[in-house]
Formats: structure tokens, sequence, C-alpha cells
């Protein structure tokens, strides 16, 4: 008479192993899939800002040739918002959205643009023209006015200016009193004197979270000398929420 044979099965500790790996190898391969994704949105929104950015440049040509009287109110020891220098030539605010087929609720994209003279000669009118490109990030996100930021909102990203003081040739500035939240990580301002353009490294924590450090030192006139002036900067949305600005571009356009 035969034995009858005895098939052993998998234990339930091994079963539970097998189950733990393969939810761990699950866990790496899904942030892969989340860390390529992250990747590739930001390739495309900056593939979008540079298409954005041509059009801004071409706009700030085509309405700021259409009267040269707009050069005469900017001064050339500061940058002024080309929204706010417009006036001779008053653009519907659909113009700094895009894409420009969409109606007003489906612009994605807008952009603020910073123009000053660097010209001596009258008959060279150079500009130099700083645009940032900005994504909306909700249809219902309400974005700081530059009239009165603290107070007032609008539907879409625009630049403002904040206060702040430092020492020259220190990479290391105070923000104004009210507008700490206006520049984080990572964000990009623009010095209003010299138009030159900073990378936020890093904004303290509290105590002392109206300090941020730049990517480079903050040309000020003398080394060591105290210095206080204006940035601009694209703000966060009112309330808090993910940064709007995408990039800052800038050439030289001569009128």
């Amino acid at each position: 008479m035969r034995k009858r044979r005895q098939y052993r099965g998998f234990s339930l500790t091994e079963v539970l192993l097998a189950v733990a790996t393969l939810a761990i190898g699950m866990i790496f391969i899904s942030g892969t899939f989340l860390t390529g994704i992250h990747f590739s949105t930001i390739s495309t929104e900056r593939t979008i800002a540079a298409v954005v950015a041509d059009e801004a440049f071409s706009k700030v040509r085509m309405y700021g040739n259409a009267d040269t009287g707009w050069l005469s109110g900017l001064s050339t020891t500061s940058c002024v918002d080309f929204n706010d220098v417009n006036s001779v030539v008053p653009l519907d605010p659909d113009e700094f959205a895009y894409p420009s087929t969409k109606t007003l609720t489906e612009k994605h994209y807008c952009w603020s643009a910073l123009c000053r003279p660097v010209y001596s000669n009258p008959d060279n009118r150079l500009v130099q023209v700083t645009v940032f490109i900005s994504r909306k990030t909700g249809a219902n996100t309400q974005y700081r006015s530059p009239v009165d930021p603290l107070n007032l909102s609008i539907w879409y990203p625009r630049l403002v200016t904040v206060g702040v003081s430092g020492t020259g040739g220190d990479n290391f500035l105070r923000i104004e009193a009210g507008k700490e939240t206006f520049i984080n990580d990572g964000y990009t301002i623009v010095e209003n004197g010299t138009g030159r353009i900073y990378r936020v490294l890093e904004r303290y924590a509290s105590p002392d979270n109206n300090m941020i450090r730049l990517d480079r030192p903050l040309p000020a006139g003398q080394i060591n000398t105290p210095w206080s002036g204006l940035v601009w900067v694209i703000p966060p949305p009112v309330g808090g929420g993910r940064y709007p600005c995408i990039e800052v571009y800038q050439r030289l356009i001569k009128f």
C-alpha cells in the first residue's frame, strides 16, 4: 500500500512576509511615478512659460511703441510695473493672461512686467524688461492686489513691492513687518533699483521669520554699510498656497 504524499504549503509567517515585501516594493515604485509626474509637470509649465514670455515681450514692445510718451514717466533708478505705466495705452486685464484664445475664466497663465530705462542718450531708448510668468492655481483663488496687498485681492497673480533692509555686500535681508509671508523659500525677487534677479534660498523660522537668505550678495553701495530698499515679488495666494510664479525672464528692448 502506497503512502499518501504530504504537501507542505506556506505558513502564515511566510505569506505575511511576502505581502510586506511586495507592499514595500510598490511604495517605492509609486514614489518613482509620483516624482516623474512632478518633474513632467514642471517641465511642461516651463515650456509654456517660455511661450508666454515671448508673447509678453512682444506685447510690451507693441503697446510701448504705440505711444512713446510712457517712457518719459519711467525712472532709470527704479523699476515700474508695465501694468501701471500703460495708462497711455490702457490694456484690458485679459491682455496679461494666456492663452489668448481662451475665455478669461479658462486662462491658467498670466504675466507681469517691470520696465526700467538703461539709456543715457534719449535717442537710444533701451529699456530693461523683466517678465514674471505665473500660474493660476484655482478657479476661486485670490491673489494680492498691488494697490493694497494687505487688504485687497484680485483674480490673477500680480507683482507687489516689499520693503527690505540689510547690509551692503551681504546676502541676508530682513522683510518689512506685515509682509513676512510674501517671500518664502525658492521665490524669485527683483531688486527695484537695479532690476537684478535674485533667488531666495531660505526664509528663517520664528523668531527670525522675517529674515531671508539670497543666492548671492545684494550689491548695495559700500560693503558693510546699512541698506534698505524695495524688491518686487509675486506673493502666494491669499490664505496661502502654491507659489504661483514659474519663471522670470529679462531682456533689453529698444523702443
